[in-house]
């Protein structure tokens, strides 16, 4: 009876598309999420070379660290799909052990972007500096802030665990947070490419006078 009362409400929750209604208003959220971040990364690529003042990209960003840091973020999306395969599984362990480390990773990553905050603040670039730290500071501030969002969303996942409730009957509430976890390794991707492996290397000012 049980089973039967679970499938029915799990016919209730479809739409005409097939996919589960709190999927699809997810994916609906991480649309306009993209839109957002796609606003910040082309404010940030509009008004980079711009900056009358230093300190200038190419004199701040350590690349090599935050190479390290990015390597972090991606493994824990390996981590993310692990906990969501356990969770699958009903295999409370491994739910437990992967989205755990999926939390600390993602705290490495925020610990090492707070080192870097802090290391460009000692060499005098901060938010009101000039329009690099400006336009610098507030797209990977929001991504960090996404980041420690997942974080805590990871944590919550991980203490429901132990009160049996994450289960194979409840894997979308891990695979909804698995789609939050691989749009914010994916949005740093590109933040990566634009800002240290692109933008790093301006020299300067576009515009002199």
């Amino acid at each position: 009876m049980a089973q039967i009362t679970e499938a029915a409400h799990h016919e209730e929750e479809q739409n005409c598309t097939g996919i589960d209604n709190r999927k699809l208003l997810f994916w609906v959220f991480l649309s306009t999420d993209c839109l957002f971040f796609g606003a910040l990364i082309s404010t940030y690529m509009v008004y980079r070379g711009q900056s009358l003042i230093g300190p200038y990209p190419i004199d701040i960003l350590d690349i090599p660290l935050t190479t390290i840091s990015t390597f972090v973020l991606l493994c824990s999306s390996f981590a993310m799909v692990m906990a969501l395969s356990a969770t699958q599984k009903d295999d409370i362990k491994g739910i437990r052990i992967w989205l755990a480390a999926t939390a600390i990773m993602g705290m490495v990553f925020i610990g090492f972007q707070i080192f870097e905050f802090w290391e460009f603040a000692h060499h005098g670039l901060l938010i009101s500096t000039n329009l690099f730290g400006t336009t610098f500071f507030t797209l990977t501030g929001f991504h960090g802030a996404h980041v420690t969002l997942g974080i805590v969303w990871l944590w919550v996942l991980f203490i429901l665990s132990f009160r049996g409730k994450v289960t194979s009957a409840r894997a979308l509430d891990v695979e909804i947070c698995g789609l939050y976890w691989h749009f914010v390794d994916i949005v740093w991707i590109v933040i990566f490419t634009l800002i240290y492996l692109v933008g790093g290397f301006d020299a300067g000012p576009a515009i002199t006078g």
